[in-house]
C-alpha cells in the first residue's frame, strides 16, 4: 500500500512540473529540471514513515465489542472457550492401533450462538490424500471415527449417500467425507446458546505411524516398543472473539491454536509399559512398584536425579505394577491445559528430579528414554530444571504441577507438561511451557509469538547455562541481508500459507526484532515488557495487536512505526555514513538512511588519546575515557528526510573513528558503509 501511495505522489509531481503535451515527446526533448523543481521533486521522493499500527476488520470488531483494546491488556469484556475432555484410550501394542472415546463439555462464553461446531482431527494429516506443507514419510488409514454425538443426537458418520444431518438444511456433504479432513464443520440441527454448554461424545481409533530412518512428525513409534502419542482424540476447534470458529487446516509446518480446558484422561497399556504424559498421574499405587514411588518422593527432597526404573527393571511387576490380566490403566488429570499427549514404552529408563521455581518451591520433572541413549540423555535432567527454574525467573512462574520430557522418534515438540525432546533441544521444548502452553497464542497464524520469542529467549538461556554473556548484538543488522528477498512473507501473513520461509518467519525474525527492540529501549527493558506481557495473557489468548500495544504502553513509547515496519512489512533501514566535515572542534556527521524502515541513529565516537577535556555534549554517553556514544531519537526521520546531520561538538579531542549503529541492532544490507574513516572496500559503488 505504502509503495502503491509514493508512486502516485511521484505521478502527481511529474503531471504538475510538466505539460501534459510534453509526457507524449521523447524522453530526450524534456527539458531539464530547474534547481527549485529538483528540490520539489527531492522532498516528495523522501520517504513517508508510518507510524501507526494496521487495524484489520478482525481487531477493529473486537475493539468496539471491548474484548480488546489500545493498551494491549485483555478488554473489559473479554471471553473465551473452555472445553473439559473425559478419555479413555488402549494400545494394542500388536497392531499399534489406540482406540479412544471420549466426552467434551463445551462452554460457549461469547455473546451469539454456536450454529455449527467445529473439531480438530489432525491424526488425518497421515491420511494418503491429506493436504500438506510437508512430505511425509510414512502414511496409515488416518482417524477412524466410528461414533459422534452431538448435544444428544447421534451423526451419521458412516453415511455415504449425502443424507443431511437430520432437521438440518445446512450441510449436504457426507459427515464421512468431512471427516476425513483435519479440520471438520459440522452444522448442528439446534444452535448452542450464548453462555451455555454443549456435548460431544465420541469413539475413534487409528494407527500409529511407525519411523523408520527418520524424524517424526510431531509423534510417531518406533517398531512396536515405544510410541509418542499426540494429535490423537477429536478436539473442539477455538471459537473465540476475533474470527469465531479458527477454521485454518493442520498442513504440517504450522503448529495449534487450542481452547484452555480440563483433562481427565484414562490409557490402557501393557503392564509393563511406562507412560509418561501431560497432567499429574492419579494412580501411583495402581501402576508403580513401591520401590518407583519411594524414589519418586525421594526425588523431591534431594538435589540429584533419581532413578526412578532402571534398565534392569524390566516388565511386570519389576518396572510397573503387575496388573490385571497383563495390562495396566494410567489415569491422569490436567487443569487448564490446551492439549494432551502422551508416551509409553516396555524399555524406558525413567530419571527424576525437580526445580525450585518462585514463589512455588519444588516442581518434579520426569525424564524418560531407551537404556542405548542413556549416554545422549545423561545431561538431560540438568538441561530441563535449568530451563524450567531461568524461564520462571526470567518470564513468570512455570504454571504447572510437573513436566515429562521423553525419548522417542520425534527429536523436539512440546505440549503442556510434555516434551518429546533429545537432549540438545530440550531447553526449547521446555521453553514453549511460556509460549503457547501458558500464553496461548495462535500459533497457525502467528508462529512468532511462540517459536520466534522461543529462539530469543533460547539465546539468553544457552548464555547462562555456560556462564557466558549473552549475544543479541548483530541480530537485528542481520535481517538486511533477509529483507528484499520475495520469498518472505511479513510476520502477519498466516503461517499455514508462508511458504518456503515458513522457517524463517516462524523461527528466525522474532529475535532479530527483539534484538532491534532491545537497541531502541534496552534489552533489559524489553525482557520486563515481555514478562508483563505474559502475566497479563497468562491463560489467555493474546493477537498480535496486544502484543504490540502492551509493549508499547510498558515500556513507555510511541512504538507503532516500530511494529509496522517488523510486523506488516518486509523492509530494513539500510543506513549508512554518507559525510564527515570536521571544523574546529565541531564535527558534522550527515547519516543517511536508504530503506523504508526507520531506526535511531546511534553513533560510537572515539577519540585520539591526550590530555585534551572532552566537551559533554546532550545524547551522548562516554564509554570510556576515549569513547562515546551519541543517540539521537527515531523521531528525526519523522519529517520525512532520507539524512540526518549530527552535530557533534567534543571539543579539541580528535576524532578518530565514527561507526554508525555500533551494536548492530538495526536492519543494514551493507554495515562496511557504518564506519568513518571509510575503508577502500566500503567505498566501492556497490556498497549499497
Amino acid at each position: 500500500m505504502k509503495e502503491r501511495r509514493l508512486t502516485v505522489v511521484a505521478t502527481a509531481l511529474v503531471l504538475a512540473l510538466f505539460p501534459v503535451a510534453a509526457l507524449t515527446q521523447a524522453t530526450a526533448t524534456v527539458p531539464p529540471l530547474t534547481r527549485s523543481q529538483t528540490g520539489a521533486a527531492a522532498r516528495i521522493l523522501e520517504r513517508a514513515i508510518r507510524r501507526d499500527i494496521p487495524m484489520t476488520d478482525m481487531i477493529r470488531r473486537a475493539f468496539a465489542a471491548g474484548t480488546r483494546n489500545a493498551t494491549g491488556q485483555p478488554g473489559a469484556k473479554y471471553w473465551q472457550g473452555w472445553t473439559d475432555y473425559k478419555i479413555t484410550a488402549r494400545l494394542d501394542s500388536a497392531t499399534s492401533r489406540i482406540s479412544g472415546r471420549e466426552t467434551v463439555t463445551f462452554r460457549n462464553n461469547s455473546d451469539s450462538a454456536m450454529r455449527s461446531i467445529v473439531l480438530r482431527l489432525d491424526q488425518n494429516i497421515f491420511r494418503p490424500d491429506a493436504p500438506r506443507t510437508s512430505s511425509m514419510d510414512v502414511v496409515t488409514d488416518g482417524m477412524k471415527v466410528s461414533r459422534l454425538v452431538i448435544n444428544g443426537q447421534t451423526l451419521p458418520v458412516t453415511d455415504t449417500l449425502g443424507n443431511p444431518i437430520p432437521n438440518s438444511t445446512r450441510r449436504t456433504t457426507p459427515l464421512a467425507r468431512i471427516l476425513r479432513g483435519t479440520s471438520a464443520r459440522i452444522s448442528l440441527p439446534t444452535p448452542v446458546a450464548a453462555h451455555s454448554t454443549g456435548t460431544i461424545e465420541a469413539e475413534w481409533n487409528f494407527e500409529v505411524p511407525r519411523i523408520e530412518g527418520a524424524r517424526g512428525f510431531r509423534m510417531g513409534r518406533w517398531a512396536d516398543t515405544l510410541y509418542q502419542v499426540a494429535q490423537w482424540y477429536p478436539r473442539v476447534a477455538v471459537f473465540d472473539d476475533l474470527r469465531g470458529w479458527d477454521t485454518d487446516p493442520y498442513l504440517g509446518d504450522a503448529e495449534f491454536y487450542n481452547n484452555f480446558g480440563h483433562f481427565d484422561v484414562s490409557i490402557d497399556v501393557p503392564a509393563g509399559w511406562i507412560v509418561g504424559a501431560t497432567g499429574v498421574l492419579q494412580n501411583p499405587d495402581e501402576v508403580l512398584t513401591p520401590a518407583a514411588r519411594e524414589r519418586l518422593a525421594r526425588a523431591l527432597q534431594t538435589d540429584s536425579t533419581v532413578r526412578v526404573v532402571t534398565a534392569a527393571e524390566r516388565g511386570a511387576g519389576k518396572s510397573t505394577a503387575a496388573g490385571t490380566n497383563g495390562r495396566l490403566v494410567w489415569r491422569f488429570v490436567a487443569d487448564t491445559v490446551g492439549d494432551f499427549a502422551w508416551a509409553t514404552s516396555n524399555q524406558f529408563v525413567w530419571d527424576a528430579g525437580h526445580a525450585t521455581i518462585p514463589t512455588r518451591g519444588a516442581v518434579p520433572f520426569n525424564v524418560m528414554y531407551l537404556p542405548g541413549h542413556a549416554q545422549a540423555y545423561a545431561d538431560g535432567p540438568h538441561v530441563v530444571r535449568h530451563a524450567l527454574e531461568y524461564y520462571s525467573k526470567l518470564w513468570m512462574p512455570y504454571g504447572f504441577p510437573q513436566l515429562t520430557a521423553v525419548d522417542g522418534p520425534e527429536l523436539g515438540m512440546e505440549y503442556p507438561m510434555f516434551i518429546m525432546s533429545a537432549v540438545f533441544a530440550a531447553d526449547h521444548e521446555v521453553g514453549h511451557e511460556w509460549w503457547p502452553m501458558m500464553v496461548g497464542v495462535n500459533e497457525t497464524w502467528y508462529g512468532w509469538m511462540d517459536e520466534g520469542f522461543n529462539q530469543y529467549m533460547n539465546i539468553l538461556s544457552d548464555a547462562d547455562i555456560a556462564g557466558k554473556q549473552y549475544k543479541l548484538d548483530s541480530l537485528g543488522m542481520s535481517y538486511g541481508g533477509v529483507s528484499g528477498n520475495e520469498l518472505e512473507p511479513p510476520l502477519m501473513w498466516d503461517g499455514n500459507y508462508a511458504g518456503p520461509f515458513y522457517g524463517f518467519q516462524a523461527y528466525g525474525k522474532a529475535p532479530l526484532m527483539l534484538s532491534a527492540l532491545g537497541g531502541v529501549v534496552g534489552d533489559t527493558a524489553v525482557w520486563r515488557a515481555m514478562s508483563d506481557y505474559a502475566k497479563a495473557w497468562k491463560f489467555k489468548h493474546p493477537s498480535p495487536w496486544d502484543y504490540a500495544n502492551f509493549m508499547s504502553n510498558a515500556l513507555q513509547q510511541d512504538l507503532g512505526w516500530f511494529w509496522y515496519y517488523w510486523l506488516f512489512t518486509t523492509e530494513r533501514v539500510d543506513e549508512s555514513i554518507q559525510n564527515v566535515r570536521t571544523s574546529g572542534g565541531r564535527t558534522a556527521v550527515t547519516v543517511r538512511q536508504d530503506g523504508e524502515m526507520p531506526a535511531p541513529v546511534i553513533l560510537k565516537v572515539e577519540f585520539a588519546p591526550g590530555n585534551a577535556a572532552i566537551r559533554p555534549i546532550a545524547n551522548a554517553k562516554m564509554v570510556d575515557a576515549n569513547t562515546a556514544v551519541v543517540s539521537y531519537p527515531v523521531d528525526v526521520w519523522f519529517g520525512g528526510s532520507r539524512t540526518f546531520v549530527a552535530d557533534l561538538n567534543f571539543g579539541s579531542r580528535p576524532i578518530t573513528r565514527i561507526t554508525l549503529d555500533p551494536n548492530a541492532r538495526f536492519p543494514d544490507r551493507n554495515s562496511a558503509d557504518n564506519v568513518w574513516p571509510r575503508t577502500q572496500a566500503a567505498s566501492a559503488p556497490a556498497s549499497k
